[in-house]
């Protein structure tokens, strides 16, 4: 077990399936977490939950909020930051012709331009510290591309390019930026998937099965260890095999 004892950490998304693993694993290896999220009454429920779990009500589209959202989940965490997991993001499907510049527009704003201010004001307060952890949740289809995904498939293929020149940036600084890329996960969001289409994309998966939240929270301990201190600008791929880089 990777210990993260006293690590000042923020998860964005937390109250999703992946986020809400991220944080029980985080809290397991002793953390001090802050979680963020849209939801109240599913922060609140993971509160109860987790002794000690720190957390602020934030929607990332408001990107002239982003830095102080930094400053106050940092001043919560006792004025420090070790690590931050960008894992919120959304999605606006439609087909290339159909959609409309508002479609496009929204997923790379919250995508891409929110996980690169929470990574600029991150880092500022990283460098405080002269060390620090960046793990950037991106996708399988950010890779191999997706129908009806032009818009969300950018903005994943974007934060890993991001995350590589931040890498490069700051990696003298002693902060690492890394990506986690997850194929089809089990979550809420997989389970409204139609059954004839999740065995369309089960039958891809050399594993032969869905991925579990828990395999990209193992992802994510890992990452923000001092096990990875020597893997910078790199992307983990979770997928069951489905996308071999």
């Amino acid at each position: 077990m990777s210990s993260l004892k006293n690590k000042n950490i923020i998860v964005t998304g937390a109250s999703g399936g992946i986020g809400n693993s991220i944080v029980k694993s985080l809290y397991e290896n002793g953390a001090n977490i802050l979680a963020t999220g849209t939801r109240l009454e599913k922060l609140e429920e993971l509160k109860s939950k987790f002794n000690n779990l720190k957390f602020l009500q934030f929607d990332i589209s408001q990107t002239e909020k982003i830095e102080k959202f930094i400053e106050n989940a940092s001043s919560e965490l006792g004025g420090t930051l070790d690590c931050i997991i960008n894992n919120a993001g959304i999605t606006k499907d439609n087909l290339a012709i159909r959609m409309s510049l508002e479609e496009w527009k929204k997923v790379i704003d919250i995508n891409l331009t929110s996980s690169f201010l929470l990574s600029k004001f991150a880092i500022k307060k990283m460098l405080k510290n002269k060390s620090g952890k960046i793990i950037n949740i991106t996708s399988v289809v950010g890779h191999t591309g997706n129908l009806g995904q032009t818009n969300y498939t950018a903005s994943k293929a974007g934060i890993i390019a991001m995350s590589k020149s931040l890498a490069i940036e700051y990696a003298k600084k002693n902060i690492n930026i890394n990506c986690i890329s997850p194929g089809f996960i089990k979550t809420a969001m997989t389970d409204k998937i139609d059954e004839k289409y999740k065995e369309i994309i089960i039958s891809k998966i050399p594993s032969g099965r869905l991925g579990n939240p828990e395999d990209i929270a193992n992802a994510v301990i890992f990452l923000a260890s001092d096990q990875s201190d020597y893997i910078n600008g790199e992307t983990i791929h979770v997928n069951g095999g489905m996308y071999m880089a």
